[in-house]
């Protein structure tokens, strides 16, 4: 079962504080039992035979006692909450390094709304099966068996009580559980769904008030916090029900005893501090029965939120490292394809098939096509984001999945579609990269990246704040800032996936004509939509259904090629083009 295997796992590296909880533990459970057994002492000989000095050394041990017993619990909690959120720390963590080695598919085949809630709900209901079963684990058995122990040897005849008593409250509980089971699987696939529809609504929220959809998108988050509600009250009520059937099962345990005790004691055949205690044994043996339900009832919900982290654990990374990587002797930024081919899994037709082309180092190779031609397949192959499921791509003579990936990503910049920027400041964001970078280097790539004007104008220049995703910033900013921080990387190859898209044609061509002139070495890739942006690269490659149609500079594929006439001649004027 995948909830003890994680336990055994990540508990066993802290065998010493879960040590310490088993210790602590004992001794509270050792005191408790302790107490009511000179409790009947002080009842049945000190007090029946007025011995003040026997009532007050009793009394005085049982006080030191008492005093064992609470620190025994403050100690055991301490130590057993460090112990749970140790172990819930380094699960989290496991969960986020597994989906940082995630490639794109894997991401979208979880769903990020998932992942977060696997990352952070799921891990907290097993981090709490740890912290209340290292408080419980042992005080429980210890309770109940001892209990029972000592409370057959104050009188058998009483014991049938007991007998009742814990198998009706374990019936009772037992029905409870395995209706709640089936409701914590749901409530955790119900989390998600909720995660998923406040995520897309928060990122979105500019579409839907554009589209005057806010009454649509109320409707959607009412249903989904609604079966999140109803789950919750199910599984609420059904506890709810619990802890009165325990209480009822107590009471009338206890009327029971004091009853039976009573006519034993008029018959003097008990005395009446052996009666006080041995109702103190059968309330702690049915709160340790209690306290072993609750854990029970913890289980299940904890048992599937394990299986979910679990799944994210035993996923494989589409991306992986090569046992023995190869360490590429040339840094020249050559990139070839060599008849390749991906198609996404149970997909029927291929995204990109027979792609065979070369890229020059130093060169500038731009790709353009048809919206859903493969464009960003493509440089998400050459960024080793996705691999190939035939063919081969080669980077520096070396297959790129012979690279460890790490070398390989530090040779690469990529621009993508959508800027992202993370909080922190303009300097933060750019040195992202490359931490070492100095201010002058940061100020020539926003320089390269025409972002070193509307930079220069903020008070706080480098040090300016960036909000999550960079949002203070206008699209074109952000897209620019997304360059120079690509550039202080100083890669290899810089891929820029339709990165001109929110620039004006002024700014575009400055910043190609920068690009040109200050990275001369840098072999550079870009995925454009407009024509003006690409015309002047060394090659183009014209995608159109996941092929190369077509292969050359401006001049030649406007000469010889359809599809790139028409593309031209959606764009251009004839002199334009010219």
């Amino acid at each position: 079962m995948n909830l003890w295997r994680i336990l055994i796992q990540y508990l066993k590296p802290h065998w010493a504080l879960l040590l310490a909880v088993m210790v602590f533990q004992v001794a509270q459970s050792m005191a408790s039992l302790a107490l009511p057994s000179l409790n009947a002492d002080i009842i049945n000989k000190g007090v029946a035979k007025g011995d003040t000095g026997y009532i007050l050394t009793t009394g005085g041990l049982m006080l030191l006692i008492s005093l064992g017993q609470v620190a025994g619990a403050i100690l055991a909690t301490y130590f057993g909450s460090k112990l749970a959120m140790t172990v819930g720390r380094d699960i989290r963590g496991e969960v986020f390094a597994q989906v940082g080695r995630f490639s794109e598919r894997d991401v979208a085949t979880f769903g990020a709304p998932s992942l977060i809630t696997r990352s952070t709900n799921d891990v907290l209901q097993v981090q709490m099966l740890v912290l209340m079963g290292s408080t419980m684990l042992l005080s429980a058995p210890i309770l109940a068996v001892g209990g029972v122990v000592a409370a057959l040897g104050l009188d058998m005849s009483m014991s049938v009580i007991m007998a009742v008593s814990v198998p009706v409250l374990l019936v009772v509980i037992g029905f409870l559980l395995s209706r709640m089971i089936p409701l914590f699987r749901l409530m955790q696939e119900r989390i998600d769904g909720i995660n998923r529809v406040l995520r897309e609504q928060l990122t979105g929220v500019r579409v839907v008030r554009a589209f005057v959809r806010e009454r649509t998108e109320t409707e959607r988050f009412d249903e989904a916090n609604v079966n999140v509600t109803d789950t919750a009250l199910k599984s609420g009520r059904l506890m709810a029900f619990m802890f009165p059937t325990v209480m009822i099962v107590l009471n009338m345990s206890s009327i029971a005893v004091l009853w039976l005790g009573a006519y034993r004691v008029d018959a003097g055949q008990l005395q009446i501090g052996t009666v006080m205690a041995f109702l103190q044994y059968l309330m702690q043996i049915l709160m340790a029965v209690m306290m072993s339900m609750f854990m029970a009832m913890m289980i299940p919900r904890a048992a599937v939120c394990a299986d979910r982290v679990t799944e994210v654990m035993k996923t494989e990374p589409g991306v992986v490292s090569t046992l023995n990587p190869i360490k590429s002797q040339k840094n020249t930024g050559v990139v070839a394809f060599e008849d390749v081919t991906f198609a996404y899994p149970g997909a029927e037709k291929a995204v990109l098939s027979g792609m065979t082309f070369d890229i020059k180092p130093g060169t500038t190779t731009a790709i353009i096509g048809s919206t859903g031609s493969g464009k960003t397949t493509l440089v998400n192959l050459i960024a080793r984001l996705v691999d190939p499921t035939d063919g081969r791509i080669l980077m520096d003579e070396v297959e790129l999945r012979a690279f460890d990936p790490e070398e390989l990503w530090s040779k690469i910049g990529l621009v993508p579609q959508k800027a992202f920027l993370f909080s922190g400041t303009v300097a933060e964001n750019l040195r992202y990269g490359r931490q070492a970078a100095t201010d002058q280097e940061l100020w020539k790539a926003l320089e390269i990246a025409q972002a070193k004007d509307f930079i220069e104008a903020l008070p706080e220049g480098l040090n300016a704040p960036v909000v999550q995703g960079g949002t203070n910033f206008s699209g074109g900013q952000r897209q620019r800032l997304a360059i120079a921080r690509a550039i202080v990387k100083q890669p290899e190859v810089l891929i820029f996936d339709d990165s001109f898209s929110a620039l004006d044609l002024t700014t575009d061509a400055r910043l190609r004509q920068a690009l040109a002139r200050e990275l001369p070495t840098i072999t550079k890739v870009i995925v454009g939509q407009r024509v003006a942006s690409i015309k002047h690269a060394d090659q183009i490659v014209v995608c159109q259904d996941g092929k190369v149609a077509g292969l050359g500079t401006h001049a030649q594929l406007l000469a010889a090629n359809e599809i790139y006439q028409e593309i031209v001649a959606s764009q251009m004027t004839e002199e334009e083009a010219a």
